[in-house]
Parts: structure tokens; sequence; C-alpha cells
């Protein structure tokens, strides 16, 4: 039995009907995959490869604001857009894609210079996000699960928790996603390793750990040791040593100090950006959050569409500049289709969940922050399937 058929807000839903409609989108959609969504692919990719040709071409001068919007929003297009989709499989089943555009080929050993360089190595971050979220969405193993990360703070000040939220807005990639990735993927590997362990639920034991983000960063153990080596230095060596290096022995010591800060300050912009965009996707008093893990596929359907948002859609400038994550309903349900494929069913799939009463929540991406805020700072919280059971049962 799922968690779900404790509340009477969603009783009304025929479960297995809102399956069968999910499931023939997904097929009819997967059929009409062809090579014009690998070209729509490629047209993005050019986009934010022009974008970062821009900003490192304007990156002597500093400040640059020219320099710094172009390459933050080529940081974030090439993780959101370009790695997230590649890596989920979304080219896999589109005739036509070369081998290196595919998950199995994408980022992998040198390629991770070419496909996607940042701070979090690709392989860590895919099985964080494509298993541990994508599977458990909403769940205490889902390490992504805003509300659960900010319990943390526990009875901290309002003002202890506004300046850790201004805190992670701006270094979330170094700051969250990188050490979080990186620790959990040694979980994974530890757990696999050591077979006699026995572990009831592994996707929980993966995802949270009792060691802190702060424990890799220490280069004196055999564990910051490897952090450094496999996620920060590749980047650091780079965007922070090499390039301004160049820049220098073209431009001279100022044109080197303009690249380094102009690089800085994309980071940080890069990092607002990216939280906005992504960070609010599962968080708000609105959605829900469960305790259980999914009972079959057609709890799995109606839990993610119950515990995602959408942001506004249409336009590749709009969708583009959102990450294609203004799309996450659609992503959720399925998470292997290029970004041109989103634009396709998003209504479609609003069409359904209308059809069956399943809640569609889209708004603004400024609306959705400031319900994640509202999370972080304890004003509001997820909704849970027995939370309508238990007021209805006490009648409160």
């Amino acid at each position: 039995m799922s968690e779900l058929d404790h509340d009477p807000r969603l009783a009304h839903i025929d479960r297995d009907a809102f399956a069968r409609d999910i499931e023939a989108l997904r097929s009819e959609v997967m059929a009409s995959l062809s090579v014009d969504d690998y070209r729509h692919f490629q047209k993005l990719l050019r986009w934010s490869r022009g974008l970062e040709a821009l900003g490192l071409a304007t990156a002597w001068v500093a400040p640059n604001p020219v320099s710094v919007l172009a390459l933050s929003t080529a940081s974030v297009t090439r993780w959101a857009v370009i790695a997230h989709h590649t890596l989920h499989g979304g080219l896999d089943k589109v005739p036509g894609v070369p081998p290196e555009a595919q998950s199995e080929g994408f980022a992998k050993g040198s390629r991770r210079l070419i496909d996607w360089l940042d701070w979090m190595h690709p392989s860590h971050w895919a099985y964080e996000h494509n298993v541990l979220h994508h599977h458990r969405t909403g769940e205490r193993a889902d390490p992504d699960l805003v509300e659960e990360n900010v319990a943390a703070l526990g009875d901290k000040a309002r003002g202890v928790r506004a300046l850790a939220l201004a805190f992670y807005m701006l270094t979330w990639k170094v700051s969250y996603y990188a050490p979080n990735t990186f620790q959990i993927a040694a979980r994974a590997a530890a757990r696999r390793a050591d077979r006699g362990a026995k572990v009831s639920d592994p996707a929980a034991h993966d995802a949270r750990g009792e060691a802190t983000f702060l424990s890799v960063f220490d280069p004196r153990s055999a564990e910051g040791r490897a952090f450094w080596r496999a996620c920060l230095l590749p980047n650091l060596g780079l965007r922070y040593g090499l390039i301004p290096l160049a820049m220098g022995l073209v431009t001279g010591p100022w044109g080197a100090f303009s690249a380094l800060s102009n690089t800085a300050m994309a980071e940080l912009v890069a990092n607002l950006h990216s939280f906005c965009v992504i960070a609010p996707n599962h968080a708000g008093g609105d959605l829900y959050r469960f305790a259980t893990p999914v009972k079959g596929r057609k709890d799995f359907y109606l839990r993610q569409v119950l515990s995602s948002v959408n942001f506004r859609t249409g336009g590749d400038l709009n969708d583009f500049l959102h990450g294609f994550l203004n799309y996450q309903i659609e992503h959720h349900l399925f998470s292997d289709l290029p970004p041109s494929a989103y634009q396709r069913i998003a209504p479609r799939v609003k069409a359904i969940c209308e059809k069956h009463g399943v809640p569609y929540v889209q708004e603004s991406v400024f609306a959705r922050v400031k319900r994640l805020a509202q999370i972080w700072m304890g004003d509001a919280k997820m909704l849970r399937p027995d939370d309508a059971a238990e007021t209805l049962h006490t009648g409160q």
C-alpha cells in the first residue's frame, strides 16, 4: 500500500487511469524522437559555447559585466541543459547522435575538459542526481530535499538561517554539490565493496551520512586529497590558473588579473542563477514529501507530479535561461528525453493532470524562490500524506 492512500485530498484520483495516460504519452513521444531533436540540442550547445567564447574574449578587462554574464550563463547552461540531459540519456534514443554525445561517452576521461568541467565530478553528480534524487524524490533518501537538508539548522536564529541561505545561493556548486556528490559516491562505493554490510535501505544509506561537508576539504586526509584531485583541482587549475596565465601572456598583468576577477564574479553569478532555477524545483508548502519509498509505477508517476513544480515555459530563449528546468514535472515523469521533447509534451501532461484532478503546480521562478525561502526559514513546511488523514481523524 502506498502512503498516498492515506491522503483524502487525493482520494478522487484514479491512479491506474492516470498512469495509463502518462505511459501512453511516453510511448507517443518516444516514437516521435528524430534528428530534429538533436539539431535543437546542438543549437543550445552552440549558444552555451558561444557565450563562453564571448566571456573569455572580453575577460581581459575588469570589471566587465559582459564577460561576467556570458561566462556565468555558459556555466549554468552547460550544467543544466547540456550535461543534465545528456547524462540522463536524453539523446541516447535520438537517431543520428554520436557516441560522445550519449550518456556513456559524455564527459568521460579527457572529454570532461571538453564536455563539462565544473567543481563536481560528472560521475558523482550522475549517481547523486539520476539515481538517488530521481528515484527517491521527496524522500529522506533524496539528497536534494531542501526541507531535510535545512533541518540541521535546528532552532538557529532567523539571522543565522538567512546568512546560510545567502552563503549557499552564492557558493553552492563548490560548497554543497561538489562535496555532497563526492561523499555520496564514496559511500556507495564502500557499500558495494563491503558486500557483507547489512543496509536495509541502500539509497538512504548512500544519500545521508554523518560526515560534514567540511571534512572533504582537508587535504591532510586521504579523503580530502581524493576530493581535491577529482573535483577541485581540475576546475581550479584551468579557470583560475591556466586561463588567467594565458591571458596575462597576451595582455599583460592587468589582463591576467582581469580574467581572474571576471571568472570569480561569474562564479558567484552562476551559483545564484543555478540555485534559483534548481533548488526551488521540489521545495514549497504546496509540494509533497514522503516517508516511504515508491510502491510501483502508478505511485511513482503521481509522486513526481505532487513533489515537482514548473516555472514559466515556452520559447527557446526563456527555456534556455531557465536551464530547461522549468519543465521539472515532465522531466521527472520522463527523465530520458531531449529538451525539445519537454516543450512538446508539457501542454499534454498538464491536460492529463487536469483531467484526473492531479495538482499541477506552475509559477514564476521568483515566486518559487520565495516559497523555498519560506521552507528554509522555517515559515512553511511541505505537505505530507499523513497530515490530511490525521487532521480528518482528529477533526482539527
